[in-house]
């Protein structure tokens, strides 16, 4: 194919912003999308999408496991095998990617999640983290990322309000828009806390609250509660997705060109295998296709990202028994609970108004590092937070754990709890470990003949502890908002992960940031140490997890990244950083 400036693998929010800031510096750009087109009209319009068996069941936007997947294990010793139906996370597909189809919640990463090592080795010495854990600082402060997330939060219309999280870092200017009132399980979440010392606030939402103009003059709509976020395309223009946000002021753009239902294979090496020459994938008719290009920017879902790190022979793959080598390293995912609150007729919740973020709350003193961890003896910490994404009633059907699980007895426990129950979650981190990690599964592989990706993955009690005593405090809350009954989802020593249950689709490292090729493959632009023309955007740069959703703090990595690139490599070319 005829040459280009720049190729970019997927179109979800790393794909577009990066088309975005690369075309608008006026370089010849291709998107390279798996996945099918689609857009809000005609494929999320209502009352098609609003369809709780064919999307948030079978999940018609996500990926089809049935051509790939990934493999999975607990432990190095053991096989792994294929993740066959959809149970932990979802695997988006195409434009918009999982962006298309995720609840809202824009968080900002705490300050000290930027520097966790550094963090805890000042603050407790550093024996109190434990040998096998192999957490490392980003080499990136939050006040650099600031004006990025700043930017984000007008791209994307995010409602919230400013200094309601004292554990907030310093912002230059508030919330674009005022948060939507908290929906009733919220406020009785919100009257508890603060009885109890808190300091609860509202999530910060990217689903609009009002009439809403961005930054590139794309309007979005007032939420109205809808309850289809999660798994479902936005009808309304309100939930900030790609399509509703960035990529409307893309299309007609003639130096940027998309082709859907294009499947990477690898990146193109040159003989020296320190220049990459474009890429390789198979078209929508079955055609396998090189298209050259003088930059390739790396901007899919993580697992794929560090998939295709490894087909390409980018950067050393990581070793466990050794620890050397990068690329897989530090595979990380989250630990989440819930304790679900069950109230007599009187309290009405009116579960079917609910959108992925709009109307919560939360409070942060058991996050990241804002409680003194010395006396509990582990790292990290979680976000507990309350509200309702809705109450479809398929899925959102919460029933106490003695209720009948089929029959007229299951329908009678519906009928008396489905309108009088609410849930309060707790989003866990996860650090990484020398034994958790990516690597390409020796068996199995895709319909094309690629070999998949292989996870590596279990709890470690540094985990364990943390959802225990996170668990524990939502359970006071809980418990202050009086409520007949309560029931908690808590994972106890020698629960394994299991990857039939649901809990965030928040997968990271494995193509991770860091301040040196040999802790890392990226230098802080997410530049590839190894193949300097190789950008990689994504969850798969975070060195380990944290207790939020990771959505702000990946657009902030690469509107960071997209500057250096705009204002130095576009015009000296090479590594950004030298080791």
């Amino acid at each position: 194919m005829k040459p280009v400036d720049a190729v970019i693998i997927g179109y979800g929010w790393t794909g577009a912003i990066m088309a975005k800031e690369l075309t608008d510096a006026g370089l010849s750009v291709l998107v390279l999308e798996r996945g099918p087109e689609r857009d809000t009209a005609p494929d999320f319009e209502y009352p098609r999408i609003a369809d709780e068996l064919k999307y948030a069941v079978r999940g018609d936007l996500w990926q089809p496991l049935a051509g790939e997947t990934v493999t999975i294990r607990h432990n190095p010793g053991e096989i792994a095998v294929p993740y066959r139906q959809y149970g932990s996370f979802i695997l988006g597909n195409g434009t918009g990617g999982a962006g298309a189809h995720w609840n809202g919640q824009q968080w900002r990463a705490s300050p000290n999640d930027l520097r966790i090592r550094s963090v805890y080795e000042e603050r407790y010495g550093k024996k109190f983290i434990p040998d096998d854990m192999s957490i490392q600082d980003y080499g990136i402060s939050y006040e650099e990322l600031e004006p990025y997330f700043d930017h984000f939060e007008k791209v994307t219309g995010v409602a919230g309000t400013a200094g309601g999280n004292p554990y907030e870092g310093k912002r230059s200017n508030p919330f674009p828009q005022q948060p939507m009132p908290p929906i009733l399980s919220s406020q009785l979440f919100a009257k508890a806390a603060r009885e109890l010392g808190y300091q609860p606030f509202a999530v910060p939402a990217a689903n609009s609250t009002a009439a809403y103009t961005n930054p590139y003059g794309v309007r979005m709509g007032p939420c109205n509660l809808c309850g289809y976020c999660e798994g479902f395309g936005c009808f309304l223009y309100s939930k900030a997705a790609p399509q509703t946000t960035i990529i409307p002021v893309l299309k007609g753009r003639s130096n940027l060109h998309v082709r859907h239902n294009s499947y990477v294979t690898r990146i193109l090496l040159d003989s020296s295998g320190k220049l990459a020459t474009g890429v390789r994938y198979i078209d929508a008719n079955g055609k396998q296709v090189d298209q050259p290009a003088a930059m390739v920017v790396l901007a899919s879902f993580q697992m794929n990202n560090v998939r295709m790190l490894l087909l390409s022979g980018i950067g050393k793959p990581y070793d466990p028994v050794t620890g050397k080598g990068v690329v897989g390293k530090n595979y990380a995912y989250q630990m989440v609970s819930s304790t679900t609150a069950f109230f007599d007729e009187s309290v009405n919740m009116n579960p079917f108004m609910g959108a992925g973020a709009a109307g919560q709350q939360a409070i942060d003193d058991y996050n990241a590092d804002h409680f003194d961890h010395g006396k509990h003896g582990f790292v990290g910490g979680a976000m507990i937070f309350a509200g309702a994404t809705g109450g479809r009633p398929i899925v959102q059907m919460p029933l106490p754990p003695d209720a009948p699980r089929w029959g007229s007895g299951w329908k009678s426990a519906v009928r008396k709890h489905y309108a009088h129950s609410s849930s309060v979650a707790t989003m866990g981190s996860v650090m990484s470990y020398r034994d958790r990690y990516l690597d390409l599964d020796p068996t199995y592989r895709d319909a094309h003949g690629v070999p998949l990706l292989r996870m590596t993955f279990d709890w470690h009690p540094n985990e364990y502890k943390m959802t225990a005593f996170t668990s524990a405090r939502a359970g006071e809350i809980v418990s202050a908002m009086k409520p007949q009954r309560m029931s908690q989802h808590i994972l106890k020593p020698g629960d394994s992960y299991d990857v039939r249950v649901y809990q965030s689709t928040h997968n990271t490292g494995g193509a991770i940031i860091g301040t040196n090729p040999s802790n890392s493959v990226l230098n802080r632009y997410s530049q590839c140490w190894d193949v300097p023309n190789v950008f990689v955007f994504g969850a798969s740069s975070f060195p380990q997890n944290i207790g939020y959703n990771p959505t702000g703090l990946v657009a902030a990595l690469t509107y960071f990244a997209a500057a250096k690139i705009r204002s130095t490599y576009l015009k000296t070319g090479g590594a950004l950083v030298h080791a």
